[in-house]
């Protein structure tokens, strides 16, 4: 097998040949069509990201074929089509994940490679409607836009959503996911290249969030917002409980621009707002959401397919975020 291994911080990743994978019991190894990248990816190779250990096999997202399998148990996906569940060891709680939770692509190695081993209970059927890239595009991000919408968010047709920094591939998805569900969606971008691409794809407006009254414009164009899907944080935050509607919800995944300079708490409960975090899904998330792409036949937005080799333009390729989608890596070899 060939991978993409990242030995130092701050540095290239290196693509070696490696001795083949060997599936233990509960085990499958999958060889890989495609993968995809995360913004996780750029951030351990940063070197900001907890818990890093290296050498590691990075890659979360993959989509390919059962290759070999180890005990009677996994041994009907042998020669199926998959993608996998990169969020391993969620618990039984529902609400949250477990102390034991991890995410495939370090400390585990991903699926920056030709083969992966994985726990035969995270593989689940390729959707059928979607090429290999397209299905490698769309575990990590698909679940975490999932989750943030319809089990956290609470989402429910018709009503008026906004997704902040649109074009990366949460976001991506999260429009996506929303228009499909009956929401009318406005997005937030500083490219207005973005803004029109979101447009495209659905979003009934967009606005630039470097602008002074974005907000203000967007209340008096749009009206109060039902939910937010928010990811940056930051000073904006303070703009997003404004165009929140009485009882409206703000679901946040991250917090690229950092933690709110100050947080207006009078807005917060005299507007009975909900401020809620989610991270990544858990396994129900993960089968809801795929039941919703295969109902609906939604087909993730690919921004560039690039080969294995390249993996290294592709992870500096987001650190300027110019991207709309996914980054996705061809595999075979």
């Amino acid at each position: 097998m060939k991978a993409a291994i990242l030995k130092q911080l701050n540095s290239p990743l290196v693509l070696e040949s490696q001795d083949d994978l060997i599936a233990s019991d509960h085990e499958v190894i999958v060889q890989l069509n495609a993968a995809a990248l995360n913004r996780r990816d750029f951030w351990i190779c940063q070197g900001m990201y907890p818990g890093i250990q290296l050498p590691s096999i990075l890659g979360s997202d993959g989509a390919g074929v059962v290759s070999k399998t180890n005990d009677s148990r996994s041994a009907s996906w042998l020669g199926r089509e998959v993608i996998i569940n990169p969020g391993w060891n969620w618990g039984d709680n529902a609400a949250a994940q477990s102390d034991a939770f991890k995410i495939l692509g370090m400390p585990v190695n991903g699926t920056f490679a030709t083969h992966v081993q994985v726990p035969a209970q995270y593989l689940h059927e390729k959707p059928s409607h979607l090429s290999f890239v397209e299905a490698a595009a769309l575990p990590l991000a698909g679940m975490t836009a999932y989750r943030a919408l319809f089990t956290q968010g609470r989402l429910q047709p018709g009503e008026k959503v906004l997704i902040s920094g649109i074009g990366g591939g949460v976001a991506s998805f999260a429009l996506q996911f929303a228009c499909a569900a009956g929401a009318e969606v406005i997005v937030t971008s500083s490219s207005s290249e973005k803004i029109a691409t979101a447009i495209r794809y659905g979003a009934a407006h967009g606005y630039d969030y470097n602008a002074t009254d974005w907000v203000g414009e967007a209340t008096t164009q749009f009206g109060p917002v039902n939910l937010i899907i928010d990811s940056a944080g930051g000073a904006g935050y303070r703009g997003l409980l404004d165009l929140a509607a009485p009882g409206g919800r703000i679901v946040n995944y991250g917090a690229t621009a950092g933690p709110p300079p100050k947080l207006d708490l009078f807005k917060v409960f005299w507007k009975q707002l909900h401020l809620i975090g989610s991270t990544m899904g858990s396994p129900n998330d993960f089968a809801a959401m795929l039941q919703f792409v295969n109902e609906r036949k939604i087909k993730p937005i690919i921004d560039e397919t690039l080969p294995l080799s390249a993996v290294n333009e592709a992870i500096e390729k987001m650190r300027h975020s110019s991207q709309f989608g996914k980054i996705t890596l061809d595999c075979r070899d």
